[in-house]
């Protein structure tokens, strides 16, 4: 065993200690004097990971899976890096290879769950949680992450067992109270408002417990029909979040205006690549993308690969680029000519193993609006969708979601108003894509779709070069994972129980309606219902 004294043992307690710059320096000294051993490989890699130093965590964490490739710890900490680098291939191999390893433990085995669920394998996931919980029962977090894998499978009824399991471990795990809300339509005689409350009497000052304790009562009073409540819930929960987020929404329409120089400015050669197997459903999150997702991924010829950030990243990689602002991205696309082949074929690339075993994939990120004119350029058989809802619903929509708290592309969410600004910065963005790419992009109204399905499942499934197949009628019967915040209403047959949801908060949204209106955005003169 090595000795903890001198250097070395410096080096591991700084790691325990989580003190990452500290065991990373000690450990590279070491590394410079000549040691090398796996061990020290994983103090040094896994640092460097904490501190987001992709590329040297790979050099480290490659070198310590040589010299001990039998060690869980190192290829779950490799996975992870190889997560973040963008090979997602690579990282679900090491995944795999991983799992059946001897000596597997809980906390690896928790980690190739994330990295499986980053890489839009669910029933991977759910399996390693499954084994992360056997292995440690008592382990809380082990639950939540098995709680939200249950819930992407369908499984509703197991997801509240394991939130109902975690928040007994952890009375203070505010995340799984918020999704055992959301695991189902709660009724007056059976909720968990009262709970709800008691939790929150006893956080005063929380802003973790405030933001998902009032989300949750928010999500259960307007099951109940207490709207005046929900939305007073609402905003109280997101404005504490607000508070300590450094938002701007002119920053997202100067991100958004230098993307639209960028794709003026920049020049290209080559076709692109001829690949028909890309579908991208794309639009405002909260609009309606994973409904359009379930449709087209229920036909036998269509599969559905996720949310990919696949696409934005080989863009970044084509240009050397690697993750920042848009804004700065915009500057190196200026001037920039892109191999639209190559970077088509790059993106190709990055989605397998995932993709490829049907003749199309959905692509549904939401976010890549942004880049739709670099995607018809670099794929131009692909067919790109654009999703549309009535913009009351999908502000309020957006408003009301609780997306992932640490990605700053949803800053804007957190306050009704910065969502209404936001709408308007979309609407300009695809005002652009429509002028520079006339008849290019397929677009789609959620309302259509869910008050006549079949005709605009018909049109939808002609845009996409499909043959008509009953299947997509009936998206729900599909056992497929759904990564989502729809999930649990997308397991329910297609309905129109969301459209005009606003109307139940009356004078409450009437700012939203004005700032739209405003903006040149036509918006039902209907009363509040």
């Amino acid at each position: 065993m090595a000795p903890l004294h001198g250097p070395y043992g410096s080096a591991l307690a700084a790691f325990d200690r989580g003190q990452w710059p500290q065991a990373y320096a000690l450990g590279e000294q070491l590394l410079a004097g000549g040691r090398d051993d796996a061990e020290l490989r994983f103090v040094v890699g896994a640092s460097a990971l904490q501190l987001g130093n992709v590329p040297a965590a790979l050099l480290h964490l490659r070198r310590g899976v040589e010299l001990a490739p039998a060690r869980p710890d190192l290829a779950s900490q490799l996975a992870r890096a190889l997560i973040m680098a963008g090979a997602w291939q690579e990282a679900v191999a090491v995944a795999d290879a991983g799992m059946a390893l001897d000596g597997l433990d809980s906390q690896a085995c928790a980690t190739f769950g994330v990295v499986y669920v980053q890489a839009n394998l669910h029933d991977r996931a759910t399996a390693a949680f499954a084994r992360a919980v056997e292995m440690a029962p008592n382990h809380p977090g082990y639950r939540f992450n098995l709680a939200t894998s249950l819930m992407f499978d369908g499984a509703f009824e197991a997801a509240e067992r394991e939130c109902a399991r975690c928040i007994a471990l952890n009375p203070r795990n505010w995340r799984a109270f918020l999704l055992r809300s959301q695991l189902r339509r709660q009724r007056p005689e059976r909720n968990h408002i009262d709970e709800l409350q008691q939790a929150l009497s006893h956080a005063p000052g929380d802003p973790e417990a405030e933001l998902h304790l009032r989300l949750a009562l928010s999500k259960e009073y307007e099951d109940v029909g207490r709207y005046d409540e929900a939305f007073d819930q609402l905003v109280r929960g997101k404005s504490v979040h607000r508070r300590h987020v450094a938002y701007d929404s002119a920053r997202d329409a100067k991100d958004m205006h230098a993307l639209m120089r960028g794709f003026d400015g920049c020049t290209g050669q080559g076709e692109g690549c001829p690949s028909r197997e890309p579908i991208f459903v794309l639009g405002m999150p909260r609009s309606g993308t994973t409904l359009l997702d379930r449709v087209l991924s229920a036909h036998p010829r269509v599969q559905s690969a996720g949310e990919l950030e696949h696409f934005e990243v080989a863009l970044r990689h084509e240009v050397g680029l690697g993750r920042g602002a848009h804004e700065e991205l915009a500057e190196v696309l200026m001037g920039a000519r892109l191999d639209w082949s190559r970077l088509g074929q790059r993106y190709l690339d990055s989605t397998r193993p995932t993709t490829g075993a049907l003749p199309h994939f959905v692509d549904k990120m939401p976010h890549n609006f942004l880049f739709a004119g670099f995607i018809a350029r670099a794929l131009p058989n692909a067919t790109i969708v654009l999703v549309k809802r009535d913009p009351m619903d999908a502000c309020l929509s957006n408003f009301r979601q609780l997306f992932a708290p640490g990605m700053s592309r949803f800053d804007y969410s957190y306050d009704l108003l910065d969502v209404g600004r936001y709408y308007l910065q979309f609407e300009q963005m695809v005002a652009f894509w429509r002028a520079r790419l006339p008849g290019r992009i397929h677009e789609v109204q959620y309302e259509d779709l869910v008050r006549d399905q079949a005709p605009f499942t018909r049109a939808l499934l002609a845009a996409c070069g499909l043959d008509w197949d009953d299947a997509s009628l009936a998206p729900e019967k599909s056992r497929a994972s759904i990564s989502t915040a729809s999930a649990v209403q997308l397991r329910a047959p297609i309905n129109d129980a969301s459209i005009g949801r606003w109307r139940r908060y009356g004078a409450r949204m009437d700012a939203l309606r004005r700032l739209l209106v405003d903006g040149g955005i036509a918006v039902s003169s209907e009363d509040a219902a």
